[in-house]
């Protein structure tokens, strides 16, 4: 192939943009560009530049570019600091973004990859129900406001630019060098501390990094996806207690959990003032990927027991 695809990557330092930026960099077909906010986050190629914040003027980095794919962002947190979070996600998420898309647009770019949340969706599902890529948003944290508002813009400069836009909601993304709270399951399954979490019965879907790059790969140049919304997932729902026993499994490590019913679990983090984190422990939250599969005829190429094996390369059978 001659006529390579030039495709530039934000967030080129991050979780998802770093293994993305890295295997386009060797795919064949394929000429990349990766994106870093500053000096101090270092190089990652010589393909990578430095721009600054989303709101600088990306003229000279997007010239030429055929496609974008826009990982960068301010992430989920936790416990936020800052006086106003939601003016804080929205001048990165939704303010900073579209800032890069309209400019992309002016520069020519065909289309924008956009990674979005499954917290536009919300916050969990039903026993037995899942999120659709159709089902209205509603998202509860400034951070799933923040994409929501973001996905409504770049929605518009579509329609208005003829520029192509496509958007993929990932729900909690695992593998080798995860941060957050997949890391601090992994770091009480390997002290082999005790949990009282084996008698969960929810469904939450996740996805490895390798199933969300792939499907990535596929939307930058599938006629399927153009000006499409898609859920991701690995296929494969569990439970927190299915959950830490793969986690265990794939460090070669013993589960160490205790059966306690959710409600008792339900009950005491009321009582100690924990209902978000028992709402993620203990609480459902499925992606549908009917419309995934059917738009872009795409199949997981990992099982989650592949994914959570990639997380501990030393382990593996």
């Amino acid at each position: 192939m001659t006529n390579k695809v030039r495709v530039l990557v934000t967030g080129a330092n991050g979780f998802v943009g770093k293994a993305l930026f890295r295997l386009l960099c060797r795919k064949e077909g394929f000429e990349c560009t990766g994106v870093v906010r500053s000096h101090a986050q270092g190089a990652i190629s010589e393909n990578s530049f430095v721009v600054g914040d989303l709101g600088a003027d990306w003229s000279s980095v997007l010239s030429g570019q055929n496609i974008v794919v826009h990982t960068a962002a301010r992430a989920h947190v936790m416990k936020d600091e800052v006086g106003d979070p939601l003016s804080a996600y929205r001048t990165v998420n939704t303010i900073g973004s579209l800032n890069l898309a309209r400019q992309a647009a002016a520069a020519g770019v065909k289309r924008f990859i956009f990674l979005s949340s499954i917290k536009v969706n919300g916050e969990q599902t039903l026993p037995g129900g899942a999120f659709t890529a159709g089902d209205k948003p509603a998202p509860e944290d400034p951070y799933g406001i923040s994409k929501w508002e973001a996905e409504q813009g770049l929605k518009e400069l579509a329609v208005e630019t003829g520029m192509e836009v496509v958007i993929i909601r990932p729900p909690l993304v695992y593998g080798p060098g995860v941060k957050g709270n997949f890391a601090s399951m992994i770091e009480l399954v390997g002290k082999g501390v005790p949990l009282p979490l084996g008698a969960v019965q929810n469904k939450r879907s996740l996805v490895a990094l390798d199933n969300l790059i792939d499907l990535i790969i596929t939307c930058t140049d599938h006629p399927g996806a153009a000006n499409e919304t898609f859920l991701v997932s690995d296929g494969e729902d569990l439970s927190t207690t299915q959950l830490l026993q793969g986690i265990a499994e794939a460090m070669g490590e013993p589960s160490r959990l205790i059966p306690v019913p959710a409600g008792i679990l339900q009950f005491g983090a009321t009582l100690l003032g924990k209902k978000t984190v028992a709402r993620r422990l203990l609480g459902s939250l499925q992606a549908d990927l009917n419309h995934t599969r059917k738009c872009l005829n795409w199949t997981p190429p990992l099982t989650v027991r592949q994914g959570l094996q990639r997380c501990f390369p030393n382990h593996q059978d």
